[in-house]
């Protein structure tokens, strides 16, 4: 027995798991205990907290676990980037304090990386506090999604995501200047220098969705407002892929469509033209919203997945408004330049 616990040891790599948080009070601890207890030789593993200027409990429950705490009052990437300086390791794991792993997540996932070329991966990802009407929708949503995925993919979130340090390196770190979006510019890198990125649908973490639909908003708004930015340095992004694809990035043009279009229709006395393309457009969008709400329905047999066409519309609003806000300030900042 110790010496199969032995050849074990010497065959797994040592990992860094990188956790960035801020005001998780609520979740951190149920995140770190389920970090601490994965199935992976103790020894092998450390567990390193950003903490990113926490202002309730959270920091007093990160003390109370055998991890490193850092405190770093900066965006997560600049965070990460930090810390992956201190970092020997050669795999670097990120979880985020907003989520909880299987026992089995590191092992599942460090299989993937017998091969030279995949430089990271990470799992599927179900949801935590599915008894709240909200996040079940999402969770629903996102499961859907989750499940179109192919093997190979170009994105992997860092709330579920191990990969080499030093693929991590050659591609520059993180993109600091994105305070969101910056793990799909981290993918679209690694890809770009020819390594893999691979998806395990076998492999779980639960997140905790955002619970209400003010901090659902303001979590979409925040996605907004970087996502034009990536799709700006990577044109070919916008045709969308298995979990953002092309309907969910052309959303935010229809908006400022139907809304141009609604708004010149006033200013010229309900001008025929442009409240017919409102109109239309409104029309094509609920129904698309309707269609969608009622096969994820269907496909996890609960009707109150129809609340997901107020999700829809609340993150195409927020996508709009963050992609607008963030793209006119950019504009003003050249031009003060």
């Amino acid at each position: 027995m110790e010496s199969e616990e032995t050849d074990e040891k010497n065959a797994l790599p040592n990992v860094s798991i990188i956790v960035a948080t801020h005001n998780s009070e609520s979740t951190v601890d149920e995140c770190l205990r389920s970090i601490l207890e994965l199935d992976y030789p103790r020894q092998l593993f450390e567990v390193i907290v950003i903490d990113g200027g926490s202002n309730d409990l959270t920091v007093e429950r990160v003390k109370s676990h055998p991890v490193k705490l850092i405190s770093h009052h900066l965006n997560a990437p600049e965070s990460y980037n930090y810390v992956l300086k201190t970092i020997n390791n050669e795999i670097v794991g990120f979880i985020d304090s907003d989520a909880k792993v299987e026992s089995q997540w590191l092992k599942k996932l460090i299989k993937h990386l017998d091969d030279p070329e995949v430089a990271g991966t990470g799992g599927n990802i179900e949801t935590w506090n599915k008894d709240n009407l909200i996040p079940r929708c999402v969770g629903y949503e996102l499961a859907y999604r989750y499940r179109r995925l192919p093997r190979e993919v170009i994105k992997v979130a860092t709330m579920n995501f191990i990969v080499r340090k030093k693929v991590i390196d050659e591609v520059g770190g993180f993109n600091e200047s994105l305070s969101t979006q910056y793990d799909t510019d981290l993918g679209a890198r690694i890809v770009r220098s020819g390594y893999k990125l691979v998806f395990d649908s076998n492999v779980i973490c639960y997140h905790f969705h955002r619970a209400t639909l003010s901090a659902f908003f303001k979590q979409q708004f925040k996605y907004g407002q970087n996502t034009w930015k990536v799709y700006l340095k990577y044109p070919h992004l916008v045709e969308g892929d298995q979990i953002t694809d092309w309907w969910m990035n052309i959303q935010p043009v229809l908006y400022v469509v139907a809304a141009i279009s609604f708004v010149a229709s006033l200013i010229v006395n309900f001008n025929q033209a442009g409240l017919w393309i409102f109109l239309s457009l409104a029309f094509l969008v609920l129904l698309q919203y309707t269609l969608s709400a009622a096969k994820i329905s269907l496909i996890f047999h609960d009707f109150s997945a129809m609340f997901l066409i107020v999700l829809y519309f609340t993150r195409a609003v927020a996508w709009t408004l963050g992609g607008t806000t963030s793209f006119v300030s950019s504009l003003f900042k050249k031009g003060g330049g």
